[in-house]
């Protein structure tokens, strides 16, 4: 697959904060409610046994809410006061959503910087090559600079695969049918190439997904 234009008006401003703010609320409420549970226990009298299950699951669940907000403020906002980002700090913010999953990540992105649009792309990427591998495997990130920025990402494992959703999304074509939670990253990440005056493209093979966007300089 390859970057094509989308066969409908592309949704409005409102729409796709909507949409975003949809897929964040859903990003968070799991460690969120983690976290409350957790809370409950302890100041439950009849679960002191389970004290230190609680808090594990506490500081666990607490980590993984940082690691997503933080994120997030990169993937989807503005509201960083950094202008650029360096390939370490970027490495960071994945590494972190990575932490406990299936996943193993490589990181591959040169130490140089990064201006928002292009940290923007990186990461959200990244977060897709992951998710293309629900039952494990390795997420090879690369990024190199010749005459503009590439990006790679490399999914290699059994079933890895796109969902309809993010394939559309990928192709920024409007979402038909299926989640819209499933599509909107997927849609936010071709926009964010296509604004920048680059292009994304996508490969799907046997336990193998591609995903490389061409950013200019």
């Amino acid at each position: 697959m390859t970057d094509t234009a989308p066969a409908a008006p592309l949704p409005d401003g409102q729409a796709l904060a909507a949409l975003v703010a949809g897929k964040l609320c859903h990003d968070f409420i799991s460690p969120a409610g983690a976290i409350s549970s957790g809370l409950d226990l302890l100041k439950d009298p009849t679960a002191q046994d389970m004290r230190d299950d609680a808090m594990g699951l506490i500081e666990s669940s607490a980590r993984k809410m940082v690691a997503l907000v933080a994120f997030a403020r990169v993937a989807f906002g503005a509201s960083t006061s950094a202008e650029r980002f360096s390939g370490a700090e970027l490495g960071e913010l994945v590494a972190g959503l990575a932490e406990g999953g299936r996943a193993a990540l490589e990181w591959r992105v040169d130490a140089g910087d990064y201006s928002k649009a292009e940290a923007r792309a990186l990461v959200n990427l990244a977060w897709l090559t992951l998710a293309a591998l629900p039952s494990g495997g390795t997420a090879t990130v690369a990024a190199r600079r010749a005459d503009g920025l590439e990006i790679a990402g490399v999914a290699e494992g059994a079933r890895a695969r796109l969902k309809l959703e993010a394939a559309a999304g990928l192709e920024g074509r409007p979402l038909t049918e299926g989640l819209p939670g499933q599509w909107i990253q997927p849609y936010w990440l071709w926009l964010t190439a296509r604004e920048a005056g680059g292009a994304l493209e996508v490969e799907a093979g046997e336990d193998r997904v591609a995903l490389t966007v061409r950013m200019p300089n």
